[in-house]
């Protein structure tokens, strides 16, 4: 049986490993650019799914010619259940737009930081390089250690997959065959660096959410920079992919995530995208304008979603499951620091989301603080850890601010967010006691704190779940559309995780896919 795992891993690392030195192999051809249009709402139709094959992989015959002047590295073979790869190492740095095509029998290898141009600073100018990198639908890229992939300001990726093909960074263990269902932190992940507005600058002095505020990647060694003051900017595009088995911790406090984006704008497209096993947060985004639709996190070891520095960001159809006694929170929102009045202030909004807790940390499923405005509206959370309470807001000003001054949209606020917890609430920080956060919780619409689920497949609505009210989430921004339920998935969208996911002991999406610990195999 062969597995197709999704998870998108956006790190951060600047520790660069020495190349293998291998030769040059080049064959003709490269592919070329591919686009792939907009997924939009899934249909009742299935998506087909790749045959596996019965026969091993054989290594391609050797690495394509790609535009970037230094070109890619043969760095020999690689071999695993699955077969034997021809590996063909990426440059340090991306220097020329390139496309890393699909061709059987071949993985693309991430050594060190690998860098998608340089970085053109907080504002666009005639001296950016505007590098893209375009991904081909099907390809494997992988990486160990503190790789990662960093795209920088003023360039942009196109990892367009498709759902018969998704494309997948993994680990070279996952390559290899080594993993487990609890493998993770093998290998960085993929950082987008944008220059929409952030806050908590680097630069003391620097007015938030200007062009003199900036922030460092997390964890890097030399200078990966992202903010800006440009609201729409793009960093491409990716969708159809999977990350797994990334964050890599490089030291205390410096772990590198699945999928990170700071300052990225709203001119990026983020949809169908799936961490797995993350040994950090499966995303985290640091400021900047972030739009996801259908997201899945599986196992995390830290936050499934993790928001901060004044992101605005809207999410719709997202999936978190907790691996069994592994992991913190389901949403960490901002942190409690000396900059919470900087604005832009975080606004993050969720709309049918599917949230299954069961942490080994058992503090609190979602914890919102440091002044963020949140918003969750037709969504369900399950702790079936049943020792994990549901909900903590830290701080009265995070509770209850009204909108008004320095970017304040109002109160967090529910709609059509039930709970099925043992315990829903707990006290907070800054003396918010777990009876006034039952009380915000309560005056929102269609809410249900004593709700029973009735989930199949972990993640598919039953009875229960059809029968609440659904809140319009078009009032809180064009972004989403109207669902026909709450939750992530039901029977009028049951097919979206069809097909470009994979599947694990915490939780399987489709039978027609494999176990995330092997690689697909395509006719």
């Amino acid at each position: 049986m062969t597995t197709i795992h999704r998870s998108l891993v956006l790190g951060c690392s600047a520790l660069a490993l020495a190349s293998c030195g291998a030769d040059e192999i080049v064959s003709p051809g490269t592919g070329g650019n591919i686009t792939i249009n907009n997924t939009g709402s899934p249909t009742a139709t299935p998506t087909p799914t790749p045959t596996p094959t019965t026969s091993l992989v054989t290594p391609a015959a050797g690495c394509p010619t790609i535009s970037d002047p230094t070109g890619l590295t043969d760095s020999g073979t690689i071999s695993g259940p699955t077969g034997e790869y021809r590996v063909c190492t990426l440059p340090a740095r991306i220097a020329a737009s390139s496309t890393l095509p699909y061709i059987e029998g071949l993985v693309y290898r991430i050594d060190g930081r690998v860098d998608v141009g340089t970085d053109g600073g907080p504002v666009a100018t005639g001296a950016d390089t505007d590098v893209q990198l375009t991904i081909e639908p099907g390809v494997i890229v992988y990486a160990s250690g503190s790789s990662f992939l960093n795209v920088n300001r003023g360039n942009t990726i196109q990892a367009n997959g498709t759902a018969a093909r998704p494309i997948i960074f993994t680990s070279r263990d996952n390559v290899q065959g080594l993993n487990t269902s609890n493998s993770s932190g093998q290998w960085g992940g993929v950082v987008l660096s944008g220059r929409a507005p952030v806050t908590d600058c680097i630069a003391p002095g620097a007015t938030p959410g200007t062009t003199a505020c900036e922030r460092q990647v997390e964890g890097a060694a030399q200078p990966a920079l992202f903010g800006g003051a440009t609201g729409n900017d793009s960093s491409g595009s990716m969708k159809f992919v999977q990350i797994r088995y990334s964050g890599f911790v490089l030291s205390g406090d410096n772990e590198l995530q699945s999928l990170t984006t700071g300052g990225v704008g709203s001119g990026t497209t983020l949809e169908n995208i799936m961490s797995y096993n993350s040994s950090d947060d499966g995303v985290e985004f640091f400021g900047g304008n972030v739009n996801v639709k259908r997201l899945i996190v599986v196992g995390a070891e830290d936050d499934g979603l993790d928001t901060d520095t004044g992101v605005k960001s809207n999410m719709q159809y997202v999936i978190v499951v907790q691996r069994p006694g592994t992991g913190d929170t389901i949403i960490e929102a901002d942190s409690t620091n000396g900059l919470e009045e900087q604005t832009p202030r975080q606004n993050t909004r969720i709309s049918n989301a599917t949230f299954i807790a069961d942490s080994g940390v058992g503090d609190q499923a979602i914890r919102i603080r440091g002044f963020a405005d949140y918003t969750i509206v037709n969504s369900l959370l399950f702790d079936r850890s049943g020792g994990t309470p549901c909900l903590r807001i830290d701080g009265t000003e995070t509770l209850d601010r009204a909108a008004g001054a320095n970017d304040e949209s109002g109160p967090v606020a529910f709609n059509s967010f039930v709970l099925d917890c043992a315990t829903d609430f707990r006290d907070s920080s800054g003396g918010v006691t777990a009876a006034a956060i039952q009380a915000r919780y309560d005056a929102g619409s269609n809410n249900n704190a004593n709700f029973t689920n009735t989930l199949t497949m972990t993640f598919v609505n039953g009875s229960n779940e059809s029968g609440v009210v659904v809140f319009d989430p078009t009032a809180l921004s064009s972004f989403f559309e109207v669902p026909g339920e709450i939750g992530a998935v039901f029977a009028a969208n049951r097919t979206w995780v069809n097909g470009w996911t994979c599947n694990s002991a915490t939780v399987s999406f489709d039978s027609a896919v494999s176990n995330c610990t092997s690689l697909p195999v395509y006719n």
